[in-house]
């Protein structure tokens, strides 16, 4: 995985760089959203392994199936920037990893736009008003805009646990626990 993030940098660098300088941040996400997608798939994995295959007939293929999907500006065809770094991408044998040029991509665009992500992990499914909430409160205790993504993981008991950047908020039954155990140990 360390690996893959080294290759991918440079790529979702220059890709950040490009779509700053057309001011197509949002377009960009989505485009390298859906080559991440599609790359994964198992039809386009036989492609991409498929070495009677030329880079510019995988390039053609990846090009067309994102110009189906309106990966472009607007819900439109793919710009000529988008369709060079995708044969860059092919040309260099970087398709595998392009799941995390588009993870690193919207990284540096959420840094660009000041938004922090928050990973909220919570006992049970919150319902729309309880995440309102709470995306309110970490956007007033962070002085940002928060992307929050919810994953549910009974394991908890109770609370929740929210993870931005660095910092990790343990409001679940089970951290409350361990640090009981803990003190008592101590």
């Amino acid at each position: 995985m360390a690996e893959n993030l080294t290759l991918a940098r440079p790529y979702a660098e220059a890709a950040f760089q490009l779509a700053k300088g057309s001011n197509a941040l949002a377009a960009w996400s989505e485009s390298l959203g859906k080559l991440a997608a599609i790359t994964t798939s198992a039809e386009m994995l036989e492609s991409i392994g498929n070495p009677r295959m030329t880079p510019s007939q995988l390039t053609k293929l990846c090009v067309d199936v994102l110009g189906d999907g309106g990966a472009g500006k607007s819900g439109g065809p793919m710009t000529t920037e988008q369709e060079n770094f995708v044969r860059v991408l092919v040309d260099n044998q970087r398709l595998g990893v392009v799941a995390e040029i588009s993870q690193l991509f919207d990284q540096l665009k959420h840094a660009h736009e000041g938004v922090k992500d928050a990973e909220i992990t919570s006992a049970f499914a919150l319902d729309d008003s309880a995440m309102s909430a709470l995306v309110a409160d970490l956007q007033r205790k962070f002085g940002c805009q928060i992307q929050a993504t919810v994953k549910v993981d009974p394991t908890l008991i109770g609370g929740v646990r929210i993870a931005v950047g660095d910092e990790v908020i343990d409001a679940s039954v089970r951290g409350k626990l361990a640090a009981m155990a803990t003190a008592l140990k101590n």
